[in-house]
């Protein structure tokens, strides 16, 4: 099987699937990828809310074969920082990791290192960050949210896919406290999701697999709100340069996937 095939297997309960496809132009048509996308369409994109029973919210994204497991929980304290430095209101803080069968070949995990390897640490203050600017924090109060995302499955685009599962997730746990009457009002300021894109041949796409991520000589993540702002850009030559209209192209074509991704979470959240 191909490693960006994207046929759904394994699933039968009740899931929330997202029409991810973007009317392409008649010039992507005719340059079909691996996974026989146009180069402006997202993979198969799915939620499966509820996953995990004993957290305060949580999702299981499925993103063409990228799975990862959202899950939110929460600590009515705040940490030790601030309250040395008297910051009002609460903390949101992440944890990132790759389950040992997420690859190909079997994965270490960290605990057995006896450290957080730096790609990890990255993703997940990526993550905290993310979900940070999704909500006014001075109005969850003196507690902490932790988001924890765990990759089941890694096909390309587990960081992106993370934060845009963690929304929905944190959504859902912010909806628990709305209804349990710990919140006094909604804290969410705007909707967040992330999407990698890259060039691959020369050409600009949208949404990288593995083996795509692996052959791009350009390569970045966009994490933005629904306002239309950006909250992260991470974009890198591997061993190649990029021109100041190619980055325009990257941004447009990743703003399109974002407006995607973030019906989708409505959908989801909608379903809910």
């Amino acid at each position: 099987m191909n490693i960006c095939d994207s046929t759904q297997r394994g699933l039968t309960s009740q899931l929330f699937m997202a029409d991810s496809s973007i009317r392409a132009d008649p010039s992507s048509v005719a340059l079909r990828r691996v996974d026989g996308r146009s180069a402006n369409q997202l993979r198969p994109l799915r939620f499966q809310n509820h996953i995990a029973p004993h957290a305060t919210g949580s999702t299981l994204i499925e993103w063409g074969n990228t799975r990862v497991i959202c899950g939110v929980t929460i600590e009515e304290t705040v940490p030790r920082w601030m309250k040395e430095q008297g910051t009002k209101g609460g903390w949101i803080t992440a944890e990132y990791s790759m389950l040992p069968y997420s690859t190909l070949q079997r994965k270490q995990r960290d605990s057995v290192k006896g450290k957080v390897e730096g790609r990890s640490q990255e993703i997940q203050r990526l993550i905290g960050r993310a979900m940070r600017a999704a909500l006014n924090l001075e109005k969850i109060g003196a507690r902490t949210i932790w988001v924890d995302c765990d990759v089941l499955q890694a096909d390309g685009g587990t960081r992106t896919a993370a934060i845009t599962g963690a929304f929905v997730a944190l959504s859902l746990a912010v909806k628990k406290l709305l209804d349990d009457k710990k919140l006094p009002e909604n804290p969410i300021l705007n909707a967040v999701a992330g999407v990698s894109v890259g060039i691959v041949g020369n050409r600009p796409l949208l949404d990288l697999c593995y083996t795509e991520d692996m052959a791009a000589t350009v390569d970045m993540n966009l994490v933005m709100n629904s306002a239309g702002e950006f909250i992260e850009v991470q974009g890198t030559g591997e061993e190649a340069t990029f021109t100041e209209s190619q980055l325009a192209d990257l941004l447009a074509l990743g703003k399109s996937g974002i407006l995607e991704l973030l019906a989708a979470q409505k959908k989801a959240l909608a379903s809910a």
